[in-house]
């Protein structure tokens, strides 16, 4: 089968096409590597969890040599991504290669080391302080659960809460993101996340906040660092950018060596045919397209 005509398959069925490809032949994981970008598009088989694994297994095996740390940026409202993430989990815990599963949607400070790889889902929402409003935890229990069944320590990234208003006042952040270009791009960034209603005056306090949060990650990547093995971090794609993200301060702190130790994947969500790969990451794995849902509407009524 040509390979256009496959791609155009997978985006009008789905994992459909994917799923009757795997039965009528093992032809998921090989599909995965005809279609472009070496195998980085998962839209016909993510939704079939053997499948999606050994696709994710293939693309682990073609990592680069010395990667230590490796960063899955997600949408976070799609699903297809946290079932991703989930299956990276897995593989890389069954080849005994996850130093430890580093999450943004958990403080710094937080962890799961002090439970068994028995332990039941309130013991773990409990040691990690979850907080489901934000992060829902039926998308991304699987995820966390994949760890700890595997004896893999979770461990919380983010900012804690309670620093923020500290970040806010200190102006030594500003000089974390000294690139003019990259600072107004990650302010444009920030405006568009606060659906064009933040006022000018906040955007470089708000700047520090995100630096600062990069940061706690980058840090939590460092102190989880193992020889031989590698640190798994989830977070939003805006955190996984290696101009300025995280990657940006495991360079800051530790150097130009980080850059080779640290691979950094976009996990994307489109129908497109032809995505273009963003150089802001090492790597694009396409997921289905989710419908989009206007976060701003209820903002926009109350502005």
């Amino acid at each position: 089968m040509e390979v256009d005509s496959v791609r155009r398959l997978c985006l009008r069925w789905g994992s459909a096409v994917g799923a009757a490809l795997a039965t009528a032949g093992g032809w998921g994981p090989a599909l995965a590597r005809l279609l472009p970008g070496g195998g980085a598009d998962a839209r016909c088989c993510v939704a079939d969890p053997s499948v999606r694994l050994d696709w994710v297994r293939t693309r682990l095996a073609a990592l680069p040599d010395g990667v230590e740390w490796l960063l899955l940026g997600e949408q976070h409202d799609a699903d297809a991504h946290q079932w991703l993430q989930a299956a990276a989990v897995q593989a890389l815990a069954t080849q005994g290669r996850l130093a430890a599963l580093v999450l943004e949607m958990a403080e710094r400070g937080r962890d799961t080391e002090a439970l068994t790889s028995d332990a039941d889902e309130a013991a773990v929402r409990a040691a990690l302080a979850w907080h489901d409003a934000g992060w829902p935890w039926q998308r991304y229990g699987p995820v966390v659960m994949a760890a700890v069944r595997a004896g893999v320590p979770v461990v919380g990234g983010n900012l804690p809460r309670h620093r923020h208003s500290e970040v806010m006042r200190d102006a030594a952040w500003d000089d974390t993101l000294t690139d003019n270009e990259q600072r107004a791009a990650l302010h444009r960034a920030l405006q568009e996340g606060h659906c064009g209603l933040l006022p000018a005056a906040q955007l470089p306090i708000m700047a520090r906040i995100q630096l600062a949060r990069d940061d706690a990650m980058a840090t939590t990547l460092l102190d989880r660092r193992a020889a031989g093995r590698m640190v798994l971090l989830v977070t939003g794609v805006q955190h996984a950018r290696r101009d300025r993200g995280v990657p940006h301060h495991l360079m800051r702190r530790v150097g130009v060596g980080a850059a080779r130790a640290c691979y950094s994947v976009e996990l994307r969500a489109t129908d497109a045919i032809e995505p273009a790969q963003d150089p802001a990451y090492d790597a694009l794995w396409l997921t289905p397209a989710v419908p989009l849902v206007d976060y701003c509407a209820e903002l926009r009524r109350r502005s």
